[in-house]
């Protein structure tokens, strides 16, 4: 009786083994697979939920372009992720990456932007707010009215809006 018992015990104590070794071998590529997952899922529902609307677009023969979007999506975009945004601007096909500047008058190859009736003060770019971008292209991008102008914003999610129009 005493061997059933010793050899049970001994199997028993090989399981508990065993499975410790297992679940230390496995878990944590399952945690790392389950981090991956829940971060592939935060970031697609950040993009699904961030959308906008490039209402009006306007570009003098020289001067300061101007360009309105309206936030459509659910989400509120931080006025630092705007200012990280990347911008594009010039003739289709023949466009430049614009840097963003923090003044309010943006030189050549710059842009700045202001959030438009923002009544809660809140450094966000609220659902429903209009974003102002204002720009400066090298003057001898458009020299004669009736070319066609191309814009593209683009978000560090990786949401963009892009647009062409007819230079005033």
């Amino acid at each position: 009786m005493s061997s059933e018992t010793f050899t049970t015990a001994i199997f028993l104590i090989t399981a508990i083994v065993a499975s410790a070794i297992l679940v230390n071998a496995f878990f944590p590529v399952i945690y790392t697979a389950t981090s991956t997952f829940t971060e592939s899922s935060h970031s697609t529902d950040e993009r699904l939920r961030t959308d906008m609307k490039i209402v009006n677009a306007y570009t003098p023969l020289d001067g300061v372009s101007k360009i309105w979007i309206k936030n459509i999506g659910s989400i509120r975009i931080a006025d630092t992720d705007i200012a990280s945004s990347d911008v594009y601007f010039g003739i289709p096909g023949n466009f430049d990456y614009f840097v963003y500047t923090a003044e309010n008058t943006p030189t050549s190859g710059e842009w700045t932007f202001t959030i438009r009736e923002d009544e809660n003060k809140n450094e966000y770019w609220d659902s429903g707010e209009t974003l102002e971008i204002a720009l400066v292209a090298n003057s001898s991008t458009f020299s004669t009215a009736g070319k066609y102008a191309y814009f593209q914003f683009v978000l560090p999610n990786g949401v963009s809006e892009s647009t062409q129009y007819t230079v005033s």
